[in-house]
């Protein structure tokens, strides 16, 4: 059996983070106008985009009304995209996009991304990035509002019964998601004491004679 790993995208494959939780608070409130927004992710559970905006909605006492939750993800989506046409697209973290063809090409791993963001905005991410994520499974917050449960769609859209499960991600709500699913945590950037760079992961190291 092969290796599943599985990637978040945000501050793991993506320098991203900081832009995208932005741009998602300034959607929120040019629909909703001026509502309570907790200081950080790390404040809301789960941290998918689905689930922070009904939490939103919950803090202020909203109702959960389909039509501002499109509002939102529309005026997410335009902002997404203005800010890739005048800045470009996100720089990839070091070696990300290597690293993401080495195990995409590998006779011994299951190459999936599992990501709290929505997937519309996931593909403008990584396709502008250059990630070619054409046959690679990726499961959203489109899929699940939970993110062990996205994860769990993500391994599920493998198709086949692997040898273990490594996720890569940037939060702890993803550590906290792997420990709940028995999966392999490999954490990525400063926050968790990460790596800084995937140069040294998944390489195939020559034997010396």
């Amino acid at each position: 059996m092969k290796h599943a790993v599985i990637f978040d995208i945000d501050g793991t494959l993506l320098d991203s983070s900081v832009d995208d939780d932005r741009m998602y608070r300034e959607a929120v409130v040019q629909v909703l106008g001026n509502v309570r927004l907790r200081p950080g992710l790390a404040d809301y559970d789960p941290v998918t985009d689905t689930g922070i905006l009904l939490q939103i909605l919950k803090d202020n006492g909203l109702p959960t009304d389909q039509g501002k939750i499109a509002d939102i993800k529309n005026e997410f989506f335009v902002r997404l995209e203005s800010h890739v046409q005048k800045v470009g697209p996100f720089r990839e973290l070091p070696g990300a996009k290597s690293v993401f063809r080495r195990l995409r090409d590998s006779d011994a791993h299951h190459l999936a991304i599992a990501t709290g963001g929505w997937k519309y905005s996931a593909e403008v991410k990584l396709n502008t990035a250059g990630f070619d994520i054409s046959a690679v499974p990726l499961a959203t917050s489109d899929d699940a509002l939970e993110r062990t449960a996205i994860m769990e769609v993500a391994l599920a859209a493998i198709g086949e019964e692997v040898a273990s499960v490594t996720y890569f991600g940037d939060g702890l709500w993803d550590q906290r998601a792997c420990e709940v699913l028995g999966w392999t945590f490999r954490a990525v950037g400063p926050a968790l004491a990460g790596i800084s760079s995937y140069d040294d992961e998944f390489t195939i190291k020559s034997s010396s004679s």
